[in-house]
């Protein structure tokens, strides 16, 4: 097939990128970088001509409540339209566990308008719901940091390594449109608060991190239900202490 993946290289699209063309699969990794722009528009038509499928694994380059909403919406509507005009068969898209329970943060907001254009669109679709990635443990320690203490919820994470998420991606990609979401998490379901700690002590950084209710994450405060996934999610296969122990993780 022929596949155009939005955010070709970024962390996950760069990884879903490698595994489709492995595959025998014509695959454009589409980028601004690349003159492929879904906020412009620029070189959209010309990248989708003859493409059976588009997965969309881009990201806003500002989580500022407004800014992060019209990327999220322009992208869309933009990408969306370019997909109807091409004839593409299946669009699949990478969002967030717990999205539709995040309504006071203003990115998930936006999360939450991508999906409904989606839904929305006459085009075949299949919208992954991840958990968090274990290579954002750093910059979610950052988000709560006060000298040195950190701040953050003891709500339940099931977090995921990016290589299991990209091979989940790259199934649903070659896979059937489901018209549905799906979910993916890692093996284990922990405290976020007690994982960031596990995760700073590996990593010999003395900050300690004080689990508190109130913590808001990317501005909303947690439950323990929010950010983890429902009933019979795929799993993904490495461990906190397996993916620790990966060569050149991102820190």
């Amino acid at each position: 097939m022929k596949i155009v993946v939005i955010g070709g290289s970024g962390l996950i699209g760069s990884k879903v990128v490698n595994k489709l063309r492995a595959g025998g699969h014509e695959v454009i990794a589409a980028s601004p970088a690349s003159g492929i722009n879904t906020i412009t528009g620029e070189g959209l038509d010309a990248a989708l001509a003859g493409t059976q499928v588009v997965l969309d694994v881009a990201n806003s380059p500002s989580f500022e409540d407004k800014a992060v909403f019209e990327f999220f919406q322009t992208s869309g509507r933009n990408l969306l339209a370019a997909e109807a005009k091409a004839g593409v068969k299946h669009h699949v898209a990478l969002s967030v566990v717990g999205t539709q329970r995040l309504t006071e943060s203003g990115y998930f907001r936006a999360k939450i308008e991508q999906e409904r254009l989606i839904r929305e669109s006459k085009i075949p679709y299949t919208i992954v719901h991840s958990t968090q990635f274990f290579e954002f443990l750093g910059s979610i320690a950052q988000s709560g940091a006060e000298g040195d203490a950190v701040h953050l919820s003891p709500a339940f994470v099931q977090p995921i390594a990016s290589d299991d998420v990209a091979a989940a991606v790259a199934d649903y990609t070659v896979g059937s449109p489901l018209n549905a979401v799906v979910e993916i998490a890692g093996p284990e379901r922990v405290r976020l608060s007690d994982l960031v700690q596990r995760f700073l002590k590996a990593s010999n950084d003395p900050r300690t991190v004080v689990p508190d209710v109130h913590a808001r994450y990317f501005g909303a405060e947690l439950k323990d239900e929010t950010l983890v996934p429902g009933p019979n999610p795929r799993i993904g296969a490495l461990n906190f202490d397996a993916w620790f122990a990966l060569p050149k993780t991102p820190r």
